[in-house]
């Protein structure tokens, strides 16, 4: 490709897509439009931005090198499949789509388009993340044998009667939501192995309350009963070479909030708190005297969602397939996620093929 700047689409106008309209930005690329089928979200963002938008990807579809897909969940293979086919290079946000039907039908398409699909897992470009990681491949935990990862919010459920409560719209609540995430960086962490069984449970036990009680809600409280997915999700994971994984993930509890991912390896083991980006390496030695060590891990602040877009836009330019953020990682993800839904649902451990 040229040096002339990348023209991107963005499909999805509402928060997300604002930010990353701003992303671009930063990163000197071409907004060319947006796509919403909403007319009032089109006009704000016209106005913020100052570029034609339309309710149709195909009005934009000719003009552009790249499409950002921020639909909500269930309207993802919509539009990604159809950037995809167009040879487009797609930017698709977490999760991959509503289903693992809806999932696999995407990842066939990029396999076959021109262009890549990346999907947005923002926290891998988080400094201490790559430290963890460079650690990890340098052989400094020995054998990771277990990840603990926790993504737990005392209250922050999202407005219910928004798409994020609506199992039809967005494919579940807590868990496709924010536990898509800690599922992501936990898998990432022990370097994406294969998922044999999951067993798990989730609950709705605050979003169907009348009396819920919170300080803030993301959008407007239509209570309950525009309320019909779970609000948290427990789960244990096994692959196929005896590692494990322990999930938890809340939308509400009466608990702190946690957002900490233990890794525990044979040498060494790390703590990675997501929310304050504290990186802690744990490890013994006998030199001298035996002795425990806790090593803080400074790190240079970074917006990891700048990051993604920056190393989405150096792909794009390059003509070359981003090997991080993958489409077959972000599908095998979606497996687990399915097959935590399927154990919740039928109260047994669930093998994957």
């Amino acid at each position: 490709m040229s040096e002339s700047p990348v023209r991107v689409g963005i499909v999805g106008l509402g928060g997300i897509g604002h930010h990353h309209a701003d992303r671009l930005e930063a990163h000197g690329a071409k907004l060319v439009g947006g796509v919403d089928i909403d007319a009032e979200a089109r006009q704000e963002f016209t106005e913020e931005w100052g570029v034609p938008t339309y309710d149709e990807l195909g009005e934009v579809v000719d003009d552009i090198d790249a499409l950002f897909v921020t639909t909500p969940n269930k309207y993802h293979e919509q539009y990604a499949t159809a950037g995809l086919d167009a040879g487009l290079d797609v930017l698709l946000e977490k999760p991959v789509a509503h289903t693992l039907d809806s999932a696999e039908r995407i990842a066939d398409a990029a396999a076959d388009a021109e262009g890549f699909c990346m999907v947005g897992f923002n926290n891998r470009f988080a400094a201490p993340v790559e430290v963890a990681t460079a650690y990890r491949n340098e052989g400094r935990f020995g054998d990771i044998s277990h990840v603990e990862a926790n993504y737990v919010r005392r209250r922050g459920i999202p407005g219910r009667g928004s798409w994020f409560t609506s199992k039809e719209v967005a494919g579940g609540g807590a868990l496709i939501d924010i536990g898509v995430h800690a599922i992501d960086l936990a898998l990432y962490f022990l370097g994406f192995p294969t998922i044999t069984e999951v067993s798990a449970t989730t609950r709705a036990q605050f979003g169907t309350r009348e009396d819920y009680g919170y300080l803030y809600m993301w959008g407007d409280d239509e209570g309950p009963d525009a309320f019909d997915v779970e609000d948290s999700a427990s789960a244990f994971l096994r692959t196929n070479d005896g590692r494990t994984v322990s999930l938890e993930v809340a939308w509400a509890s009466n608990r702190p909030r946690t957002d900490e991912f233990v890794l525990r390896g044979t040498d060494g083991g790390a703590i990675y708190d997501r929310k304050s980006e504290d990186l802690t390496i744990y490890e013994a030695a006998s030199a001298g005297s035996d002795h425990l060590t806790e090593t803080e891990v400074d790190t240079a602040d970074r917006n990891t969602h700048l990051a993604e877009v920056g190393y989405f836009l150096d792909h794009v330019k390059a003509g070359a397939t981003p090997e991080r953020n993958t489409i077959s990682e972000g599908l095998a993800v979606q497996r687990v996620i399915d097959a935590i839904y399927r154990s919740a649902e039928t109260g047994r451990a669930v093998e994957l093929d």
